[in-house]
């Protein structure tokens, strides 16, 4: 019986070329011996592994179908997923979604620009600006009609912080518009619509300084 590395030999040598006499010269083995190997071999059947087909094959076309009649609008994964399910889709959400993420489309909203009448409005939040490891906060008032801009920095977003801000923006505007819009900073609305719709808790000294 023959080796394995023998029987490696003799398929490296045919797959060179080498005839059978050349390999069994070679190899120091008979030419029936090699015959009856390559004889073997040719008739050992080569089994290939078949591509295993997606679940969702089948389903392909119709939810290409589902996608392109509902644009501009998406419909969800879930909702997908539920109406697959129906029609016999036995795979998991997680390949649906996978394969339904590079057809999902963000549609653009057109930018509104929202503007008041001159001397309506002034807009104030604070925002963050990282200088290295060090972070700044500034008070950005911007006023609705003109969009004219005052900024104040701070080391802090503290109530005092928004409140000297106000003053300074007032000051440097040169008047009082009607209104002050801000954002839910705990600082200045204790609670939202604490009275009703509308009619929100205010901090205190925020009050105080509408009414100076």
């Amino acid at each position: 019986m023959l080796t394995q590395e023998l029987l490696v030999e003799i398929h490296v040598l045919h797959r060179q070329g080498r005839s059978i006499r050349q390999i069994a010269k070679t190899l120091g083995v008979s030419r029936n011996t090699v015959r009856r190997y390559l004889r073997d071999v040719a008739k050992t059947p080569v089994y290939h592994r078949s591509k295993r087909i997606s679940k969702l094959e089948p389903f392909k076309s119709y939810l290409l179908e589902r996608i392109n009649a509902a644009k501009p609008e998406w419909i969800p994964a879930t909702v997908l997923f539920r109406e697959l399910q129906e029609r016999g889709y036995q795979g998991k959400e997680g390949i649906l979604k996978n394969w339904l993420r590079p057809y999902k489309t963000v549609a653009q909203e057109p930018v509104v620009r929202f503007e008041t009448e001159p001397g309506q409005q002034l807009q104030l939040d604070f925002t963050t600006i990282s200088r290295g490891r060090r972070k700044i906060k500034a008070l950005v008032a911007t006023m609705g009609y003109s969009r004219a801009s005052f900024v104040r920095f701070s080391e802090s977003e503290r109530q005092e912080d928004w409140l000297r801000g106000i003053e300074a923006a007032l000051h440097y505007f040169g008047g009082v518009p009607k209104e002050l819009l801000f954002d839910n900073a705990k600082c200045i609305m204790i609670e939202r619509d604490a009275y009703g719709v509308g009619q929100h808790r205010w901090n205190s000294q925020l009050l105080q300084m509408a009414r100076d």
